[in-house]
């Protein structure tokens, strides 16, 4: 099931509606009837690029601090590997090499690593790898499973999601892996979390509604707050814009899946994409 969560949703030919201006650029995933490309939405949404096209699918997206690099998931060699590539699609490199699955990229504030999930000892567990490939070093120890690490802006905090109370809850731990801390307490799944950039507040994904929203929270689990609020419909995958005053997420209120913003109060919603495709993981940079 997780992995479903991951790596998109369902599928559903181009065609442009409204014109929207943009602050910085959007990194995003599109899906045909098989697979599933990374997209570059530069300054509006009808400036918008492919920068990956192969036979398996290319998922979540991320962007190195300084913005000429995008960390991503692919499935191209049989299997879910994290890639490097720069920010115009070239020089697509395998950082992982390994037969087991991982996914969910999220660089470090200084550039210098890459956190992501792996099954490849047993069941999930939270690692890092330089982004030359080396020196991996694995920060969870659990018998369930640990999954879906971001980094905070600071570089001192990783938030992920875990079931090793019974459903996935958003946690908190130091960048070492010590100090975990459960944030969340719901009886529906709770993950893709990530910290403002100004380390106040965390944006996550739940369905503890019964179908998934937007919600945020403080960072130490108060006040949790639905930004999104759409019954019948799933909102997912929020990421915040760089600045902390807008947040980006997919959803499929309007039929098919498409990349909205909104204020990261939950008001003035903005539809990006108006694709006959499902457009997903949505990742800003400025």
């Amino acid at each position: 099931m997780l992995l479903s969560i991951i790596t998109g949703v369902v599928f559903i030919a181009m065609h442009k509606t409204n014109f929207h201006k943009i602050e910085g650029k959007i990194a995003f995933v599109s899906s045909a009837i098989v697979d599933q490309e990374i997209y570059l939405m530069l300054d509006d949404n009808w400036n918008i690029t492919n920068l990956t096209n192969t036979s398996g699918s290319n998922v979540a997206p991320a962007w190195s601090t300084d913005g000429k690099r995008i960390a991503f998931t692919s499935m191209r060699d049989g299997n879910w590997e994290i890639y490097v590539m720069n920010e115009d699609g070239s020089n697509q490199i395998n950082l992982t090499n390994h037969s087991a699955n991982e996914s969910a990229p999220w660089w470090s504030p200084d550039g210098n690593k890459i956190i992501f999930f792996s099954d490849r000892d047993g069941n999930y567990e939270i690692y890092t790898i330089n982004f030359d490939g080396l020196e991996l070093e694995r920060l969870t120890n659990n018998s369930t499973n640990d999954a879906l690490p971001s980094w905070s802006p600071a570089g001192n905090l990783v938030v992920f999601s875990s079931d090793r109370d019974g459903d996935y809850e958003v946690y908190v731990m130091s960048d070492d892996g010590s100090n975990q801390v459960r944030l969340t307490n719901s009886s529906g799944s709770d993950m893709y979390a990530s910290i403002s950039p100004n380390e106040d507040r965390v944006i996550f994904m739940s369905e503890r509604t019964g179908d998934y929203e937007i919600y945020v929270m403080n960072l130490d689990g108060t006040d949790v707050t639905n930004l999104t609020d759409s019954p019948y419909s799933w909102d997912a995958h929020p990421c915040w814009s760089p600045d902390g005053g807008k947040i980006a997420f997919s959803s499929d209120r309007e039929g098919d899946p498409d990349i909205y913003i909104m204020d990261a109060d939950g008001t003035s919603v903005t539809r990006l994409t108006y694709e006959y495709y499902n457009e997903t993981f949505p990742r800003w940079w400025q």
